[in-house]
């Protein structure tokens, strides 16, 4: 009986060591910090439970995740809209592509000195983010508020030096995205990227003017060009952009950030 139970012990032990153990895919991606990796978080969660560990890095510098993309330190990204990206790639030659929209965070003017558009005084200070995409973006913004012109046909290459009239005088500095909240002390009045007036208890709803769903400029998640088609990468995107997702970035945000789905 004892015999037995040994054979019977060491039969089982073979099997467990052969048995092969249950392996979790892995997703590394980078964003930024605030509303971004809050989504992002959320959907980790929902893929865990599919048999995707998500790891989550946020960084503060909008060059950095794409340059961490490349090299290999990540799997996927999702900070940047499509502007972005086509700049990044050709000035860095990045081998890097976008494979599916996520959401629309909307830029907008703040101000700490005036409460509406109207308010705005000849030779006002204002800022814009210094990247060439999301300087555009908020030139065109301004172009919407009345305050510019652009010359026409210049879209998304928008920069100060295509301000055709600016009929109020405005002083407008480029500043690195992150640090245009504090500008708001010394200024009139910025553009700031929801993302950054949210982590500095911007209200969205107090903006002067903030882009609506109507905005080119939607976010996307972005892959080495050899990994477009890796399925878990797709499949991680396809849980993102469920209606678990959009509920829960609806009710979290009060509407203030837009999805694409």
């Amino acid at each position: 009986m004892v015999r037995k139970l040994v054979l019977a012990a060491a039969a089982f032990a073979a099997l467990t060591a052969a048995a092969p153990a249950f392996s979790t895919e892995v997703v590394r991606i980078g964003t930024t910090a605030g509303p971004y990796a809050e989504i992002l978080r959320y959907a980790g969660d929902l893929a865990a439970k599919q048999g995707i560990e998500v790891k989550i890095t946020e960084f503060t510098d909008y060059t950095v995740p794409n340059a961490a993309l490349a090299q290999d330190d990540l799997d996927i990204n999702n900070f940047q809209h499509q502007p972005y990206l086509d700049n990044q790639v050709a000035q860095r030659g990045y081998d890097i592509v976008s494979i599916a929209k996520s959401i629309i965070v909307p830029i907008g003017i703040y101000s700490n000195k005036v409460k509406t558009l109207t308010d705005i005084k000849d030779g006002a200070s204002a800022a814009i983010p210094n990247d060439p995409s999301n300087g555009a973006r908020a030139l065109q913004l301004f172009e919407k508020a009345g305050l510019i012109k652009l010359k026409p046909g210049i879209g998304i290459k928008a920069t100060i030096a295509d301000i055709a009239e600016n009929p109020k005088h405005l002083k407008i500095v480029e500043l690195d995205a992150a640090q245009l909240p504090r500008s708001l002390n010394d200024l009139d009045f910025s553009a700031v990227n929801l993302n950054y007036a949210l982590s500095a208890g911007l209200d969205p709803k107090s903006a002067l003017l903030l882009e609506g769903a109507d905005t080119n400029w939607n976010l996307v998640f972005a892959v080495r060009a050899k990994n477009k088609d890796n399925a878990t990468l797709k499949k991680f995107v396809e849980i993102y952009r469920s209606p678990e997702v959009k509920a829960f970035t609806e009710k979290r945000f009060n509407g203030t950030i837009l999805t694409t789905w």
